[in-house]
């Protein structure tokens, strides 16, 4: 009984209970804390109450240890409304938007 209960515990005693996550993806969460402020800021909230409301998504993609590009892209339901592209240089703050 107490090597099948060692076997069962065994698995997890061997993972390293510290990850780095946040030290892996620290550009790309750094982005879009970045944009998603900057977002929030500028999109105007209406009081009504929309059947089709927008709903936002971002998406990260790291350049380099500076630099990463955001996609944010607008829907209702299924439907994609509006797509923007930002260049963010997390180093310096700045969010510059891509004009397409």
């Amino acid at each position: 009984m107490k090597t099948l209960i060692v076997l069962i515990l065994f698995p997890f005693l061997s993972i390293p209970f510290g990850t780095k996550a946040n030290e892996n993806f620290s550009v790309e969460i750094e982005a879009l804390t970045l944009v998603m402020e900057q977002y929030e800021e500028n999109t105007e909230i209406d009081i009504d109450l929309d059947i089709e409301e927008k709903k936002s998504s971002f998406m990260a993609l790291k350049q380099d240890e500076c630099n990463a590009k955001v996609e944010v892209t607008e829907k209702t339901g299924l439907e994609v409304v509006n797509t923007e592209f930002f260049d963010v240089n997390v180093c310096s703050k700045e969010i510059y938007k891509v004009i397409n």
